[in-house]
């Protein structure tokens, strides 16, 4: 089954590629308005596609990497190669209008946007990182592939995007072909993305009140998520090894290919041994305990059980024959593929909480080292979550209760792989950071220059808005043929980052982080003075930019 989910998921990358690539350089030519720009994040993201590979292949001859890291290679090369490149170009086009120079305008670019490509690159880093703190070869051959990939993706968005900018200069806009979507606004308030900060700004409470809680209804399922392994099910409905086994479970007894299988080692008698299979047989659930091989003081049990062997109740016959005593004088290891999935699931609860504490701490302290403030990287992480659990209980409603099952055209296991929400908590969470950091640059930014919180927000909308949208949208068409696949998990991975995009970058960055950071106030900023001096002294800073006129009616 290994083998053909492998088959499948390679012959899935090649169709999402072949997809995604002409749909994207269509929608970079319809953002950027120039042939002269648009081929310039794609460049960058395959960059990074061949510099990652490049990496896994050395990774290789030291450790194992699972063939899945493929994946995340090429969903965040392409996605972050755009997402750098995208943000970098429309900053440099700013700069081409208001420095004499284009080498002014490159330093100027590079200064700016460059930190907070830095930054960004940084924090996702750090968020896959936590990947590779799991001995399954499978998330940490996704950590490896993550890292490997966003460590190239913002190298060559710092070293070669410059370069580029600097040959190209003013014909960075040449072959225009319309008018780019993120045109130069001369009168900042009176754009349409400033407008929309300012409306949210007027009634703050109500907006975070009313996305607070619809976020947390979407999040409500994954309170009752149920985990699970993968089986045959997750193949497509024509493949001959899921037919094979449905005519197995159909036609023989349950479960008969997948026992639970006991090993007991040890002199213990042949009434000792009669007595633990009795006690065996007692346990709800199973349907008989049998002697299947003896060699020397080695003897196999095979265990029949009704249950599906990824569901729960199979695990819980595991845990029930693994309470019992064994017989006098021996000892019994307990395996097979529920065995396996109940292990694997103690393995991931023992190093959740630290992953957890890994992405939290570090993306605080890169957010304080960014922006000087203890407020608005607790509130980045805060609504990371909510985003997050809106995300995964979407996931459980489609994939583990059955919903859309038809149209999405597979198969509901009533469980989830739990590698599945790890993976994706990772991928997510940095690329919320991602847009986070974007957003809270120029709200910075402004805000060094005015003072006004409400203005600094406004504008930062305002300059970022349609930048995020646009990222979003074409990080959707790079993941979303991924929802297309005959895997099923690798259709969940598609469909909850689409999920997840579709939240993170319409209602939590264009209408929460607006609305939370007006109730907030110049709290927005607030540290204690032992970290303002650190900060001072440490922080990720730009030079001090000359201070702009705030516009009249403004309220901070």
């Amino acid at each position: 089954m290994e083998v053909a989910i492998n088959s499948e998921v390679t012959a899935d990358i090649a169709k999402a590629e072949g997809f995604s690539m002409p749909v994207l350089l269509i929608l970079l030519l319809v953002i950027f308005g120039s042939l002269g720009a648009a081929w310039i994040p794609v460049a960058i993201g395959g960059i990074a596609i061949l510099g990652s590979f490049t990496v896994l292949r050395l990774l290789t001859m030291a450790t194992t990497v699972s063939i899945y890291s493929v994946n995340i290679t090429t969903i965040l090369g392409l996605g972050l190669g755009i997402d750098y490149g995208l943000f970098i170009v429309t900053r440099f086009r700013e700069e081409l209008h208001r420095q004499p120079t284009v080498e002014q305008a490159v330093a100027r670019t590079v200064a700016t946007a460059g930190r907070t490509v830095a930054v960004s690159g940084i924090t996702v880093a750090v968020a896959l990182t936590s990947l590779m703190l799991f001995p399954e070869d499978f998330l940490r051959s996704m950590g490896y592939g993550g890292v490997a990939t966003v460590a190239v993706d913002m190298l060559a968005a710092l070293t070669v995007l410059p370069a580029l900018l600097a040959v190209l200069g003013h014909r960075v806009n040449a072959l225009r072909v319309r008018r780019p979507v993120h045109r130069r606004v001369r009168d900042e308030a009176s754009g349409g993305w400033y407008r929309l900060a300012r409306s949210v700004m007027r009634r703050p409470l109500v907006y975070v009140s009313v996305i607070t809680i619809a976020l947390l209804a979407l999040g409500a399922p994954f309170l009752r998520i149920s985990w699970g392994g993968t089986d045959a099910r997750t193949l497509p409905a024509a493949s001959t090894i899921r037919q094979v086994s449905q005519t197995l479970d159909s036609q023989f007894p349950v479960n008969s290919t997948d026992p639970i299988e006991a090993l007991i080692t040890g002199p213990g008698g042949s009434a000792a041994l009669t007595s633990y299979l009795h006690r065996i047989d007692a346990i709800p659930g199973v349907t008989g305990a049998q002697v299947t091989g003896v060699k020397g003081d080695v003897t196999r049990v095979d265990v029949g059980y009704t249950p599906a062997p990824v569901s729960s109740a199979a695990r819980h016959i595991v845990t029930q024959i693994r309470a019992l005593a064994p017989p006098a004088g021996a000892a019994v290891l307990v395996g097979g593929s529920a065995a396996g999935l109940v292990d694997e699931l103690a393995s991931l609860g023992s190093v959740l909480p630290w992953m957890a504490l890994l992405v939290c701490l570090s993306t605080f302290v890169l957010l304080f080292l960014a922006f000087g403030s203890v407020v608005l990287p607790v509130k980045a992480i805060v609504m990371n979550v909510l985003s997050l659990g809106a995300t995964f209980g979407v996931v459980v409603w489609i994939f583990q209760w059955g919903h859309l099952s038809g149209l999405l055209r597979f198969t509901a296991t009533g469980s989830i792989d739990p590698t599945m929400p790890i993976l994706m908590a990772a991928v997510i969470f940095g690329l919320s950071m991602d847009y986070e950091v974007f957003l809270l640059s120029r709200i910075r930014e402004r805000y060094d220059q005015t003072g006004d919180n409400t203005v600094a927000v406004a504008a930062g909308l305002q300059r970022t808005g349609g930048v995020i949208t646009s990222l979003a949208l074409l990080l959707i068409i790079v993941v979303g043929a991924f929802s297309a696949s005959g895997i099923t998990f690798i259709k969940l991975l598609g469909v909850g980052m689409i999920v997840a995009l579709l939240v993170d970058a319409t209602v939590v960055r264009v209408l929460l982080v607006p609305a939370t950071m007006r109730l907030l106030g110049r709290a927005n900023w607030w540290a204690p003075r032992p970290l303002r001096r650190l900060y001072a002294r440490y922080g990720f800073k730009e030079d001090s930019p000359a201070p702009l006129p705030v516009p009249a009616g403004s309220v901070s």
